[in-house]
């Protein structure tokens, strides 16, 4: 396999931002998306944040990226949950 050119220098710790509704289990359905991809995720990997209606929920998740292909693996397997609504 190739590599891809990128302007991220790997390995990196990388954040991904995950947004859905503010339903029971959202967090915990991101959490297992993730974890999936990555070895060890740590409570100060993770950031929670409610929008100012409560209507929505982010969570943001620090990783190590071990390459290009790793973070597009994860990001295909997000968009593809009909839970999640945004993925940066």
């Amino acid at each position: 396999m190739t590599e891809r050119e990128s302007l991220i220098e790997f390995p990196c710790r990388f954040p991904i931002k995950v947004m859905g509704r503010d339903q029971s289990e959202f967090e915990a359905h991101v959490l297992q998306i993730i974890s999936a991809h990555v070895d060890e995720i740590t409570a100060e990997d993770v950031a929670i944040r409610a929008s100012k209606k409560g209507n929505f929920l982010s969570v943001t998740i620090t990783i190590n990226a071990h390459d290009q292909e790793h973070l597009d693996r994860i990001y295909q397997t997000l968009t593809a949950s009909e839970q999640i609504l945004y993925v940066l």
